[in-house]
């Protein structure tokens, strides 16, 4: 009997030193993992795709981060947190905690990135944009990328910086906003594939900068080709010429930019549609959704004409004289603007 009571006296011994042993360790580790850590500026850390608690750990510790990545280890187990990691770029802030740099990891919010691509660049303009981008990684895809094949948009990006990722997904968003738009179009349109969809909205985009003319100019365009007449658009005669580059000229020793000349409103291209029947070759541009959206539903009108009104905008008109009383309003805005900057020499 008297041994049994020691046996027990000694157990509960054991179990009061055992249960202190696991409170005390349960404060250390609470302290180790609150206190703050050893980084002195912030810094960018990224956690990769198919990284593991254990690897992170070692690598903060390496960098300088936390100062024991043990501790992470045990702190992440016992916090069930081992499988919680997500992928992406994250800004570890001055003296960050061991436990405040886990929920950081495990939280999503990673540093994100932007890339803004204008309606009515070229693709060759929107292939530099991606490759002269200081945040996209890695080479350009070597296959050709079509004209008025990537959709206008600013596209947000972490994890993934490719550039050829990049790409595919400005292809992936206009196919997907396409497979939205074409089966809504409405009837009897002058088109009928989501190619010459493009193309006229391409043209649409170049002739106007203002969204509030966007459904006018497609409306315009869409009653010349109902009538047969020729869209008649100097965009396309400049892709004709340059592939939609800016046009120059030498003024003064400078390259300073310049309208068409005459002898290029009269050459026959594939584009220039003061020459040719219908819609050009291919888009001279990548057409943004409002563009598009414009030409597979433009708006009833009877509009035929239009003519830059010296504003930004343009003049509409339903009948030729109508137009030719339009024309003649900007020529006069032209002289004006000529004799001010002639008086301002």
């Amino acid at each position: 009997m008297r041994f049994i009571k020691a046996l027990l006296a000694i157990v509960f011994v054991l179990a009061i030193v055992g249960a202190a042993a696991a409170v005390g360790g349960w404060f250390w580790l609470q302290n180790e993992i609150s206190e703050p850590g050893p980084l002195a500026e912030s810094a960018v850390f990224e956690v990769r795709q198919g990284d593991h608690v254990s690897g992170v750990a070692q690598r903060l510790e390496s960098q300088g981060i936390i100062s024991n990545a043990d501790v992470m280890k045990l702190h992440a187990r016992l916090s069930e947190q081992q499988a919680g990691l997500k992928v992406g770029e994250y800004a570890i802030p001055p003296r960050a905690s061991i436990a405040g740099i886990l929920e950081l990891l495990v939280s999503g919010d990673v540093i994100t990135y932007r890339i803004t691509v204008p309606e009515g660049l070229t693709t060759a303009q929107v292939l530099r944009i991606v490759e002269n981008h200081p945040e996209l990684e890695g080479d350009m895809p070597e296959r050709e990328i079509g004209e008025g094949t990537l959709l206008p948009d600013t596209y947000i990006f972490s994890a993934d910086k490719s550039r050829t990722a990049m790409i595919e997904r400005m292809e992936k968003a206009q196919d997907d906003l396409l497979e939205e738009l074409w089966p809504q179009r409405a009837d009897d349109l002058p088109i009928s594939t989501i190619e010459e969809a493009i193309i006229l909205a391409s043209v649409v985009e170049k002739e106007t900068g203002s969204a509030d003319e966007r459904p006018l100019v497609a409306g315009l365009f869409t009653n010349r080709l109902r009538r047969g007449m020729r869209l008649e658009s100097d965009p396309t005669v400049i892709y004709g010429v340059s592939r939609g580059e800016p046009l120059y000229r030498t003024l003064n020793g400078q390259r300073v930019r310049r309208t068409l000349y005459r002898s290029e409103l009269d050459r026959v291209t594939d584009w220039n549609t003061y020459e040719i029947d219908g819609l050009p070759k291919t888009p001279i541009c990548n057409p943004g959704r409002d563009a598009i959206a414009a030409v597979l539903d433009p708006p009833e009108t009877d509009y035929i004409f239009f003519v830059a009104d010296g504003t930004g905008g343009h003049a509409f008109a339903e009948t030729l004289s109508e137009h030719n009383r339009n024309v003649a309003a900007y020529r006069a805005y032209e002289r004006r603007e000529i004799a001010r900057e002639r008086g301002q020499e």
